[in-house]
């Protein structure tokens, strides 16, 4: 197979006459195989007039041949740099969703027009396909969410890559409150605007808030793509000193907010550890793993119910021990967390939270679930 063999193959049957490709069925797959094999085999030596040739021959034999028969040439052209377009539009467009979706993910080929055009106009299946693609931009999503199912705004909430128009947040913010799924992908978003984090925990069951607060968060990576170096193993740590001088400053009435304020400016999170569990009523065990960068939301919920402030708590979040710097963006998420939670529900949930992690997620141990508390904070 070399680059003579396939143009030949494309002048044996040319593009500009499509009458001449009429077949039978056996004839058009076999024509389609041949090009196809040929195609990819030299795409890196062809020219641009010869991948124009190869491209009017696909194009034309995509909705000839039996779909299941041009799954392979979708999979393989959804990461081809030098694809042919025509042949790319078609297979986007095609009526089966198994031979659009390889390039409605990945493909760089179609244009915003035909993605757009696409959302409007074919199946839900053909919409879940774009709303796995690595960037959609803030056009993409309004429209998928006009056009789309309850399985289209999930599929857009848990794409780290989804980006949403205030308009388009808010939207799911509303389909939220009648979708518990919906809710809890977006609750873990980064991206989330502190305004709409608040809205989405005042709509939703404190069960399901209690989820997505104490559940760990994507950690946003340093450099794009880059991929996550595995965490270090904490190293154990015997709480048993920390505890009993934790104690002690409890019952002589000295456990107040500047003393913990203090412990976490001077870096000393043993103490800060055992005075959130004192104070919040759960086992230190459950508080250690709020201290991760992934865990923001389960640390914010344990200084609220352990009845902190909220500068004792930015205190806290600022100076953890092996995080990166918060960005201005989670300061804002943190401080809806902490001033939409009512203190009754805070304690509620950092207990539920605790159940969770000290059973590794086995939800068989954790608290009933329960509706919107009516204690104020």
């Amino acid at each position: 197979m070399n680059q003579h063999r396939t143009t030949e193959a494309v002048r044996a049957v040319p593009p500009e006459k499509p009458a001449e490709l009429h077949g039978s069925p056996e004839h058009d797959a076999r024509i389609f195989d041949e090009v196809t094999n040929l195609f990819l085999s030299n795409v890196d030596h062809l020219s641009e007039s010869q991948i124009g040739a190869v491209d009017g021959v696909l194009a034309h034999l995509v909705g000839r041949v039996d779909a299941a028969t041009v799954v392979p040439l979708s999979d393989a052209l959804s990461t081809l740099e030098r694809a042919p377009l025509q042949t790319i539009r078609k297979l986007a467009f095609h009526e089966y969703s198994e031979v659009a979706a390889p390039v409605l993910k990945r493909s760089d080929s179609l244009s915003q027009a035909d993605l757009l055009e696409i959302v409007k106009s074919c199946s839900q299946q053909h919409l879940m396909a774009v709303c796995d693609r690595k960037i959609l931009n803030e056009a993409l999503t309004d429209a998928l969410m006009r056009f789309g199912d309850v399985n289209v705004s999930n599929a857009l909430a848990r794409n780290a890559g989804a980006r949403f128009s205030e308009c388009g947040y808010a939207t799911l913010v509303g389909r939220a409150e009648r979708d518990e799924n919906l809710a809890e992908k977006l609750g873990l978003r980064l991206d989330m605007p502190g305004n709409l984090l608040r809205e989405l925990l005042a709509k939703v069951a404190d069960v399901v808030g209690a989820r997505f607060l104490t559940a760990p968060r994507p950690v946003a990576k340093k450099i794009q793509g880059a991929a996550a170096a595995p965490a270090a193993p904490r190293p154990k740590i015997d709480y048993t000193s920390a505890q009993n001088e934790i104690v002690a400053l409890n019952r002589s009435g000295k456990l107040n907010d500047s003393v913990v304020n203090r412990f976490a400016v001077k870096g000393e999170y043993v103490n800060v550890v055992a005075a959130l569990a004192l104070k919040a009523d759960v086992k230190a065990e459950a508080i250690e793993p709020l201290l991760d960068g992934d865990r923001l939301y389960g640390l914010i919920v344990a200084c609220k119910a352990a009845r902190l402030s909220w500068s004792t708590t930015t205190m806290i979040v600022r100076n953890r021990p092996n995080c990166k710097p918060v960005t201005q963006r989670e300061l804002d998420q943190c401080v809806a967390v902490f001033e939409s939670l009512l203190l009754s529900v805070a304690q509620w949930t950092i207990r539920f939270g605790s159940d969770r992690i000290l059973t590794k997620g086995d939800p068989s141990s954790a608290p009933a679930a329960k509706g919107k508390q009516g204690q104020s904070a």
